[in-house]
């Protein structure tokens, strides 16, 4: 086959995990390891950039802090989901991993003395928030690309968009990829495959993800074979801009911020009294939408009723040295300056606690393939992940698959055979089906109503009526699918045959959360069911697995590990 590209590592996607795991498996390997990073955008434009406050790690244990206490605050912020050998893993390996980043040069905000400087996040219970002003992943995607530039052997593939995972024998053998600059349909094939492709976010209209983080990576995994754990968790983040939904990092709180309702009070000493505007995301958000939905909140447009999040007290130095890309953005896309003015926010779809079933060390079902960061489930985050933990794991699972990888990938010896029968079958699946459907669907319908269905059944509050309603939609949808138009009949940056490509991965990842929060039948972290409203710890302390089975979800369900904590009443 003339359309084969062979490396011996493949990593799907060049975020935070991404670039690190190829930073780590290139160190691992002497710079020895012939590594690819395919990514659909161009190089630097992974979602990762857009993360704003911070990255946990314990830094200060002569000032109080300490390992158990992180672990802690992360086990009681999952409420009680979070596999606790995991979050140990976890919160030894982040000192490394700031310190890390500082050698290899990023300019971590200091203190007067020369520290690096922490701030305060929800449901921390010091302030261990690592801060490069309110541009933290931006400038840490900085860094790892520049480090990442030292290694020869690492070939970045942009726009190449991931049509499938090629398996055999449970085994991998490869990716097919379009070439978007060309149409052409290639072969990727390594001996080992890390998926580090993002979340699934824009499952949702109102959101903070970038529009091209559409659960790519999730949805192939789920098609090959690997099951989709604890889906039915999904963050949402508290202060989401008023109409747009872009971030309003939480490090605005964790500097001072307050929130008030449309009567100007502080309210959230009515649902956490000792955290106040630093409790857990899942906590705030139930409360601005309690506030909201009984009245006190403030109109908005189309329908987005609100509450504040008020900076004014800050003053405009704290403001222009701590928040200045927030301050950049009220000014830009809501004309007010929040020096002045507070700032209009809800709830708002912001992150995937569930992901790709992985073992502790990333490893999938399927022999050479890892997964890590946001794409990942190693169940770091149980239902309700804490703020500043998200970058976090991206750095050090990026590390951990990384070198397991690079191992793996030293002892086999043998390139797999091309699969040439299934990439032909790709092929006619892309070209000869879906490129020539002439139907009377638009997909970009198909995509605006299941936003919109998500939206208003599967928020912030959930009813098993609302959830069966989505489900059903959802169904419609994909019926409707098989009947869409694609209008661009070309194969050179057709992104009609793209957007459609990602609308399939979306259909089918909002039937697997929407199905799992049906079956969850009690209230735990992000996912709040009205008719169930107590966590049940009998009944589902334990971790819901999806898989694809004759092509319908089928769900099945295993423990989740507590090696130092049972679960207690969880208050804040």
């Amino acid at each position: 086959m003339s359309d084969v590209l062979t490396h011996d590592l493949i990593i799907l996607g060049a975020g935070l995990a991404g670039l690190r795991a190829a930073i780590e498996a290139s160190r691992s390997s002497r710079g020895q390891l012939d590594i690819a990073v395919v990514t659909k955008n161009q190089m630097m434009r992974a979602h990762s950039v857009a993360a704003e406050g911070g990255t946990a790690a314990m830094l200060r244990p002569d000032e109080g802090d300490s390992f158990e206490l992180h672990a802690w605050d992360t086990v009681k912020g999952s409420d009680f989901l979070a596999d606790q050998d995991v979050v140990e893993r976890f919160v030894r390996a982040m000192p490394i991993e700031i310190n890390q980043l500082e050698h290899w040069g990023i300019p971590w905000t200091r203190l007067e003395n020369g520290r690096i400087a922490q701030r305060p996040f929800g449901g921390h219970s010091y302030p261990r928030a690592v801060l490069a002003a309110d541009k933290t992943g931006f400038f840490e995607m900085q860094t790892l690309y520049d480090t990442l530039l030292k290694y020869d052997k690492v070939k970045h593939y942009n726009e190449f968009y991931v049509t499938s995972i090629l398996t055999e024998n449970n085994e991998f053998r490869g990716l097919t990829v379009m070439d978007m600059s060309s149409g052409k349909l290639r072969l990727l094939r390594g001996k080992a495959l890390i998926i580090a492709a993002g979340g699934a976010g824009t499952l949702f209209g109102f959101t903070t993800y970038s529009q091209t983080v559409t659960g790519d990576g999730l949805a192939l995994a789920f098609r090959a074979g690997i099951p989709l754990e604890d889906m039915e968790f999904l963050q949402y983040h508290p202060t989401g801009l008023v109409p747009s939904g872009i971030l309003i990092t939480e490090a605005c709180r964790g500097e001072g911020g307050y929130l008030i309702n449309g009567k100007g009070d502080r309210f959230m000493g009515k649902y956490a009294p000792e955290k106040m505007e630093l409790a857990p995301r899942d906590l705030i958000s139930r409360s601005e939408m309690t506030e909201i939905e009984e009245g006190r909140g403030v109109d908005g447009p189309g329908g987005l009723d609100h509450i504040y999040l008020d900076l004014t007290h800050l003053g405009a130095d704290r403001i222009n040295e701590r928040l200045p890309l927030i301050r950049e953005v009220c000014i830009e896309f809501n004309d007010l300056d929040p020096i002045d003015e507070p700032i209009p926010c809800r709830p708002v779809a912001h992150y995937s606690m569930g992901g790709i079933e992985t073992d502790i060390l990333g490893a999938t079902r399927i022999k050479g393939i890892w997964a890590a960061g946001e794409s990942a489930c190693v169940s770091l985050h149980g239902a309700n992940r804490l703020g500043s933990n998200s970058t976090g794991e991206c750095l050090v699972w990026g590390k951990i698959t990384g070198e397991e990888t690079a191992k793996y990938c030293k002892e086999t010896l043998d390139m797999p055979s091309v699969p040439e029968a299934a990439f032909e079958a790709e092929s006619k699946r892309l070209f000869d089906d879906l490129l020539q459907r002439s139907g009377t669907e638009n997909v970009y319908d198909i995509r605006r109503e299941l936003r919109s269905c998500m939206d208003q059944y599967v928020g912030v509050f959930r009813t098993q009526e609302d959830l069966q309603t989505a489900l059903d939609t959802i169904k419609e949808l994909q019926k409707r699918y098989h009947h869409i138009n694609i209008a661009d009949k070309s194969h050179t940056y057709n992104t009609n045959l793209i957007q459609a490509l990602e609308v399939g991965n979306l259909l089918d990842l909002a039937e697997v959360m929407v199905t799992g929060a049906l079956n969850r039948t009690e209230s735990r972290g992000a996912h709040a069911r009205r008719d169930f409203p107590k966590r049940d710890d009998d009944n589902w302390l334990k971790h819901t697995l999806a898989f694809k089975t004759d092509g319908k979800v089928k769900l099945d369900y295993k423990p989740v590990t507590l090696t130092t904590w049972k679960p207690v009443e969880r208050k804040y």
